[in-house]
């Protein structure tokens, strides 16, 4: 049997080095501006679903608060009902002074943070850079 006739190979691209150059110049531009465009589209969604996160935290925090409005202003009535009788006021009194205790170890707690972290100086990077200053000038001495 005869072998069918071997097409020829095909002529390789005949274009010059210029025009090869600008092409891979134009395709690396298209990539980046579709890696560009990825980026946006993965951020937008990724900040989309941030905020959509955030306002149903907000709205949690809402109900959370107005439940311990409720639940407060109950124990309050208990300890009327328990400890004074008809009168309706010791009772919020006793709370308001729980809540000012609460708030000044909270603030004192707060206070001590910001004091520890201020001033906001990175200290041991420095005190690395001062041991290598050190190390350095002694081995300038040294020579």
């Amino acid at each position: 049997m005869p072998e069918p006739p071997v097409n020829p190979p095909e002529s390789p691209d005949r274009r010059s080095v210029a025009e090869l150059a600008f092409d891979v110049a134009e395709r690396s531009s298209s990539l980046v501006r579709e890696e560009i465009e990825l980026a946006k589209t993965e951020i937008s969604e990724k900040v989309g679903s941030i905020l959509r996160g955030s306002a149903v935290g907000v709205a949690a925090g809402v109900f959370a608060f107005l439940a311990l409005i409720l639940a407060m202003h109950g124990i309050a009535w208990l300890l009327n009902d328990l400890f004074f009788g008809d009168e309706a006021w010791p009772g919020y009194f006793i709370e308001a002074a729980l809540f000012l205790l609460i708030a000044a170890a909270a603030g004192y707690s707060a206070y001590r943070a910001v004091q520890k972290g201020s001033p906001p100086l990175p200290e041991q990077a420095i005190e690395e850079a001062k041991r290598t200053k050190e190390v350095l000038e002694g081995e300038e001495e040294s020579k």
